[in-house]
């Protein structure tokens, strides 16, 4: 059947992406708001529902939408589960509200001879009548085209304003000829822990920081505690998989193992019988048994926390697959298989995968099950490394299919590579994207970027996790700016960003790096790491101090509510976050100099804030208990990297006087 000419123009709805290709992100609870450009021809009157569902079900939700100006109009929804949804707009124009609205103007012209208009009107309000079935809407419906069947001029037009009636009209509207959207567009609904969440890396062979020899899964229990008390909700395992032993990389990447050293845990699989065995799906003997495993997830659940572990799509020359599928991966003209490299670099203990093989099908099925292996084993969240060297398409299918068996399933792109790749990533599924945050550190540059990011259609589908840092990161800043830089890094990336992390031993302000390059000298991705968890001269309590604050400020729980402000001093950042209803304002000015006292005059946004020009505010410090007494929008801050790096200020407006006391909010 030939499809219905569409009888409303419906264009340029927003967000989408992409023409409805890919899905919108959005958090539990969160609002969708929608807009359309939606008009007709002639001088109808033109009516506009929002319409959403989960994606599956076959009925509709439904709300008004409103007009703006130049017809543009506007509408939301509140999106209450996890899952897929999908919204649309439905147009038409309104027959009854064009009749009300033609008579209206003959009305106010003098003109009396109106009866066919009348029974024109009578018609459209029986027409209603019988769309709204039985009940108390047909009867007053019927009962109110009896009365307009019966009227004179003067009252025919009363009752076509009457509030009652223009109400049923709305709900019972004639949508016979009325024009739906298409393509549906799309909404990903995630969880809280995948839009506001702390993250700890830790490699579990390091746990007890002995500088010697390993730790196991079972000895994980003192590092996992240490990150919940700093407020930490999310532990990150590299690799726990089993390691290659051919050209195993020693201490500093060398070429040269030396025996006992542990090798590197993304050179991943060992085909050796006996202990050393297995591939993706089975776990380092020295950190285990897969029970072993098991019970440590349990033991990070019981803690109210979750457990995330590395997808590295990397094999040793020794992994199961490379002698059971041989053909998934490449070859040289010689026949042997390539290892992998990224010029000047090369990476001999790892070999990649060829994912458009000639049996292409068998290895995606294949790396789809051992996801769905560990999600089975209490394993929900996938940090997955580098992403950007596998096929979009690959992880566009891939985490449809984990997340049809597993909704709640995040995954967060490692893909430090080129802007239009990361996005795509991100459109094609992932939770989360790590970010160029790492290397944003001036004024200028932090603007820029939070603005991207936060400017649509960024920020409908690409949700930032702001490391800063990580085992193969170790920037500059920090190398070079001492414990003050830890300080000011790990307050940006807590307080812009709903979700953060951090690589253990940021904590203890570890800054040595390998002479010339962002890397660590003796990192432990080649090296067993000897600690000391307390060591002098540690941010721990300022950390737990950071993710108090962001638990306990709901403000803090949201990206898009991120606003920038003025500070008259390109070294001092000043920024906000606000709940709608403006009973949670956080105000941030923080300095971006490690060395030096910065102070500045910023410029509090009054009111966006609620606040009068002349009322007296309170500004308490989060960080520090003091509490501050401002009026007018330009302030005094001075602060000290070594001592304060930042306001962190509970805006608290103000309410009245008791006795004389002024009260705040």
């Amino acid at each position: 059947m030939t499809k219905s000419p569409e009888t409303v123009v419906i264009r340029r709805i927003t967000p989408s992406l992409d023409n409805a290709r890919f899905a919108i992100k959005r958090p539990v609870g969160g609002t969708l708001q929608v807009e359309a450009d939606i008009f007709k021809d002639g001088h109808d009157e033109v009516a506009a529902l929002l319409k959403w569902r989960r994606v599956g079900e076959s009925a509709w939700n439904e709300t008004p939408m409103r007009p703006l100006l130049n017809d543009r109009w506007a509408g939301e929804f509140l999106v209450a589960d996890a899952g897929a949804w999908e919204f649309t707009v439905e147009a038409w124009g309104d027959v009854f509200f064009s009749w009300q609205h033609e008579l209206e103007k003959k009305f106010a012209a003098g003109l009396r001879e109106l009866q066919s208009e009348i029974l024109e009107g009578a018609g459209f309000i029986e027409t209603a009548a019988k769309q709204a079935g039985k009940g108390g809407d047909c009867e007053a419906l019927k009962k109110f085209a009896k009365e307009m069947r019966a009227a004179d001029p003067d009252k025919a037009h009363a009752l076509a304003h009457d509030p009652n009636l223009c109400a049923l009209m709305v709900i019972h509207a004639d949508r016979s000829i009325s024009t739906t959207a298409e393509p549906f567009h799309p909404v990903w609904v995630d969880r809280e822990r995948a839009t506001f969440a702390s993250w700890y890396e830790f490699f579990p062979r390091s746990a007890e920081g002995k500088p010697d020899s390993g730790s196991t899964f079972r000895d994980c229990l003192g590092r996992i505690d240490d990150a919940k008390a700093m407020g930490f909700d999310v532990i990150y395992f590299p690799p726990i998989h089993p390691i290659g032993e051919s050209n195993r990389k020693g201490r500093n990447n060398s070429t040269t193992c030396q025996p006992g050293e542990p090798g590197v845990p993304y050179a991943i699989g060992n085909r050796r019988q006996g202990v050393n065995g297995g591939g993706h799906k089975d776990v380092a003997p020295e950190l285990g048994t897969l029970e072993d495993f098991d019970w440590l997830v349990a033991q990070i659940q019981k803690r109210g926390l979750e457990i995330a572990l590395d997808f590295a799509i990397n094999c040793s020359p020794d992994h199961p697959y490379v002698h059971e599928h041989p053909e998934w991966f490449f070859k040289r003209p010689d026949g042997s298989i390539k290892y992998a490299e990224n010029p000047p670099k090369k990476y001999e203990d790892v070999y990649p995968l060829n994912f458009h093989n000639a049996d292409w099908r068998a290895l995606w099925d294949e790396l789809r099950d051992v996801i769905l292996f560990w999600c089975g084993h209490g394993v929900k969240i996938f940090r997955v490394d580098n992403p950007h060297t596998k096929p979009v398409a690959f992880w566009e299918w891939v985490i449809a299919e984990v997340k049809a068996k597993y909704p709640d399933t995040v995954f967060l792109s490692e893909a430090f590579t080129k802007p239009k790749m990361m996005q795509e990533l991100a459109k094609a599924g992932y939770t989360q994207s790590y970010t160029y945050f790492t290397w944003r550190n001036t004024k200028w540059e932090l603007v820029e970027y939070l603005t991207e990011l936060n400017t649509p259609p960024m920020r409908d589908f690409f949700r930032p996790n702001f490391f800063a840092n990580t085992p193969d990161i170790l920037p500059e800043f920090l190398q070079h700016g001492g414990r003050p830089a830890f300080l000011i890094r790990a307050l940006l990336a807590a307080m812009t960003s709903p979700v953060y992390g951090i690589y253990s031993g940021f904590e203890l302000c570890e800054n040595t790096p390998v002479l010339g390059k962002e890397e660590y000298l003796d990192s432990e991705k080649y090296q067993f790491k000897g600690r000391d968890w307390n060591a002098p001269g540690n941010i721990k309590d300022y950390i737990t101090k950071l993710n108090a604050i962001r638990a306990g400020n709901r403000a803090l729980r949201g990206f898009d509510n991120l606003r920038l402000h003025t500070a008259e001093n390109d070294q001092i950042l000043c920024f906000s976050k606000s709940t709608p209803a403006l009973d949670n304002i956080v105000f941030i000015a923080a300095t971006l100099d490690p060395r030096s006292n910065q102070s500045a005059f910023v410029h509090v946004p009054l009111e966006e804030f609620g606040i009068g020009a002349d009322e007296e505010y309170a500004m308490e410090d989060l960080l520090t208990g003091e509490v501050f007494h401002w009026r007018g929008s330009r302030n005094f801050v001075a602060l000290d990297p070594q001592n304060r790096p930042a306001h962190v200020f509970r805006v608290r407006r103000p309410i009245g006087r008791e006795e004389g006391v002024d009260l705040f909010a």
